[in-house]
């Protein structure tokens, strides 16, 4: 049986202000991109949950993206 641990090392590093009340954070660009990622699929994903939930009879993708077209002439 094996497996794989992944550890990763960080060191993060705070934006304060006068009073060294933390207002920001930095990070570095690949691990910014990475979370841009993984909140658009998280959006991607709840999107579908409530799609699904809403109970309405799906629609054929080339007559919503039409719908949508129409909508933003």
């Amino acid at each position: 049986m094996g497996f794989e641990v992944s550890m990763t090392i960080r060191q993060e590093q705070f934006v304060v202000d006068k009073e060294g009340n933390r207002i920001g954070v930095v990070l570095n660009i690949e691990d910014y991109h990475k979370l841009l990622a993984d909140v658009e699929e998280l959006e991607s994903i709840r999107a579908f949950d409530e799609a699904k939930a809403s109970g309405e009879k799906p629609i054929p993708f080339e007559r919503a993206v039409a719908e949508i077209e129409a909508r933003e002439k």
